[in-house]
């Protein structure tokens, strides 16, 4: 199991601390592989953008139109944390859903 996020996220700091023997990638740091996020995109699609962050507050109406896949290669920090790879299973997110999607909580 892998989970992409951020050191500094209170909520993937959550997912790790439920999951303590998953890897942990920070998105900041090494971004998210280009076939995870080809997967996440056509899986949750505009969903995969958290539109609700300080970066996207942040961001100027040009980068605002770029496609979600542009705009999260770009600003990595954008995306909705945690995405959890459980072998090929994909799961956004930490909301009591995602917990029990993957037998936590």
């Amino acid at each position: 199991m892998i989970i992409y996020g951020l050191k500094t996220c209170d909520t993937c700091r959550k997912a790790r601390k439920a999951l303590p023997e998953a890897e942990f990638v920070d998105v900041r740091e090494s971004g998210v592989p280009a076939d995870i996020l080809n997967r996440a995109l056509t899986e949750f699609g505009d969903k995969l953008v958290n539109t609700r962050s300080t970066t996207w507050r942040g961001f100027d109406e040009e980068t605002r139109a770029l496609t979600p896949e542009a705009v999260i290669r770009a600003h990595p920090t954008v995306m909705k944390r945690p995405l959890i790879v459980q072998e090929q299973r994909l799961v956004l997110g930490w909301d009591k859903a995602a917990q029990s999607a993957l037998g936590v909580g």
